[in-house]
């Protein structure tokens, strides 16, 4: 059961965070558009700033003795992560600097089956290396969040199994 209920969250997490998923409608042409780096690293200080308060709370979790006291810690440290997916999700989005999907590449969902790598379309080729170099640079700093986000996932699990344990 609760590997299944850890299997879901990640699932979530996985979906809900990482903007590989999101569609260009049918038809439309993936065009290389200046990515918004300004934009970007407005939303990574604020995504940054969420880290560090998800690591206070989970110390303060890890310290906290009185099982209702965890359990209400537990709660805020959920929604603060849940705050920042969205956060994430919402910087590959328009205006949110990244550019379309995944800052332009990755596979997408259709019609609930994966799409490849060819509705790209020649997207690589139409970016200027300045563009390519803008699009890396979020990307390297996308990367590690993504996992500091599934790192705090497993340890949110990690710590609701142990608060169900008897003592």
């Amino acid at each position: 059961m609760k590997s299944t209920i850890l299997a879901a969250a990640f699932s979530i997490l996985a979906l809900s965070s990482v903007p590989g998923f999101s569609q260009q409608p049918s038809g439309a042409k993936a065009s290389p558009t200046a990515p918004n780096v300004q934009e970007f690293d407005k939303q990574m200080a604020q995504v940054q700033e969420n880290m560090k308060k998800m690591q206070e709370q989970m110390d303060k979790i890890r310290q906290t003795q009185d099982p209702q006291a965890r359990q209400k810690l537990l709660q805020d440290h959920w929604a603060t992560m849940q705050s920042n997916m969205q956060l994430m999700h919402g910087m590959s989005g328009p205006g949110g600097g990244m550019g379309p999907g995944m800052m332009g590449m990755g596979p997408g969902m259709k019609g609930g089956r994966m799409m490849g790598w060819g509705h790209m379309g020649g997207y690589y080729s139409k970016l200027t290396p300045e563009q390519q170099r803008q699009r890396q640079y979020m990307w390297d700093q996308y990367i590690p969040m993504q996992q500091m986000m599934m790192d705090h996932m497993m340890q949110h699990q990690q710590m609701m199994w142990q608060s169900q344990q008897p003592r």
